[in-house]
């Protein structure tokens, strides 16, 4: 069996990858537990060290592999730039962090001496999606690197250049090739991927359903597992907010890649007063970014990644205007080549329609109205999901009372919702748990091992 990836820009097959075999599976396995032996004992400043010289790979090959990520998934080569910039900061902020997240811990007890240390797992294996396909195998790799653990790559089986390259990046960079290492493997043989005894936990970026299944197989395994699943974030706008500079952001946090991003704000949740004047102003910001060529340096709003999802976001979109939204702009695919769909505001959306209850993965905006801060509030959390959040306002303090009452793993105010290697990153309810990033996200792949010396 092979995989192709297709450009979703115009149908057409950019390249075909041969599945890895049972044999050639085992051979990797194989690899990744007899490597993480030595690269567990590596000194942390080395491991450090060479994800430093991985960043230097990223950036001198940037254009290549942002050129790669757009032919294969879309997305505007604007924002594959970035995506590829990101990878290499956020392996240098492990680089130079790592040493200290790692150093052992001293405790005051009665013993002579207390500590506690962080040890690396073992092979952890990252199954990953095609949205952010560098970024979010970076977001996993680097820190768990940097702890000591190695790595096998599940990534999604439209994305197997970017998988590829990858891989490449740090054999260029001089890690060990059983460092990091990529499966060729259909969805099915993840399970047993996982319950084989070499590897040691498992990390999952993608759907809701997607993540229960990755989680029941490491259940059955008793193996740590981290869940990053998919979000419906509420973007909270109060009457005394500047309602164009507000409607601006709006439309550019729900463009991130094409609208295809689990951060992205999706439902816009608006005091009455200004509601009207809000949708009228997001419709016109939404409708001014350039739809078209991903290629092409202007473009902003590119295909979506398949011809499923598309037809699966204008069921959405279909559904909610059936069930009482009002179109307000866009709301159709787009004539020619490629998996386009038009920019799209629905107005008087409420809870029960697709476009307030389900993730909607696509250019669409789904306004809804609320009567005060408290109906703002349960409305945000009148959802499944629980990942990210943003208030906008003038009273400061106001929009920090709420977002501790927020039911999120992130809350921004007067900023749109991104992920930070400082900071740590995921959700709650069907958003999944366990954190990414910062040292929270490095310690999630660690053995945390009190030692008491009498």
């Amino acid at each position: 069996m092979a995989f192709h990836s297709v450009n979703p820009a115009t149908g057409e097959t950019v390249a075909t990858y041969e599945e890895h075999d049972s044999a050639e599976v085992e051979a990797r396995l194989a690899r990744a537990r007899e490597g993480f032996e030595t690269w567990r004992t590596t000194p942390v400043e080395a491991r450090a060290g060479a994800l430093g010289r991985v960043a230097d790979i990223l950036d001198e090959r940037s254009e290549e592999h942002a050129r790669l990520v757009t032919l294969e998934m879309g997305k505007p080569l604007v924002e594959a730039r970035a995506e590829i910039a990101k990878c290499a900061r956020t392996c240098r902020y492990y680089a130079a962090e790592a040493a200290r997240m790692l150093a052992p811990e001293e405790v005051p007890t009665e013993a002579a001496r207390s500590y506690v240390t962080f040890d690396p797992l073992g092979p952890v294996l990252a199954v990953m999606p095609w949205n952010f396909p560098f970024w979010q195998v970076f977001r996993f790799a680097a820190p768990a690197l940097a702890a000591g653990n190695v790595g096998l790559l599940k990534h999604a089986s439209s994305t197997c250049g970017a998988a590829l390259a990858i891989e490449e990046v740090f054999r260029l960079a001089g890690l060990p090739e059983a460092v990091f290492q990529t499966l060729l493997v259909r969805a099915d043989a993840v399970a047993d991927v996982i319950a084989d005894d070499r590897v040691r936990a498992v990390t999952l970026t993608g759907s809701a359903p997607a993540g229960m299944s990755v989680a029941a197989a490491a259940g059955r395994a008793l193996k740590k597992c981290v869940l990053e699943l998919g979000g419906s974030d509420p973007f909270l706008v109060r009457a005394d907010a500047d309602v164009a500079r507000t409607a601006a952001q709006a439309a550019a946090a729900r463009a991130v890649n094409s609208g295809q991003s689990c951060i992205a704000a999706k439902r816009f949740i608006v005091a009455e007063a200004i509601a009207e004047a809000f949708t009228e102003a997001l419709a016109g910001a939404l409708a001014a970014l350039p739809v078209g060529d991903p290629l092409a340096p202007e473009t902003r709003i590119g295909p979506l990644a398949r011809a499923d999802l598309r037809t699966e976001v204008a069921h959405q979109v279909a559904s909610s205007v059936a069930a009482g939204a009002r179109l307000v702009s866009g709301g159709c695919s787009l004539p020619g080549p490629g998996f386009f769909y038009a920019p799209t505001v629905l107005a008087e959306v409420r809870p029960g329609m697709p476009a307030f209850d389900e993730e909607v993965f696509g250019p669409v905006a789904a306004v809804a109205r609320a009567r005060d801060d408290d109906d703002a509030v349960a409305l945000a959390n009148r959802s499944r999901f629980g990942l990210g959040a943003s208030i906008w306002t003038r009273d400061l303090a106001r929009a920090e009372a709420m977002a501790h009452r927020l039911e999120t793993g992130i809350v921004f105010v007067n900023d749109i919702v991104r992920s930070d290697p400082r900071l740590p990153f995921g959700g709650v309810k069907r958003s999944g748990h366990g954190r990414e990033l910062s040292h929270y996200g490095l310690r999630e792949f660690v053995n945390i091992r009190s030692i008491v010396i009498a």
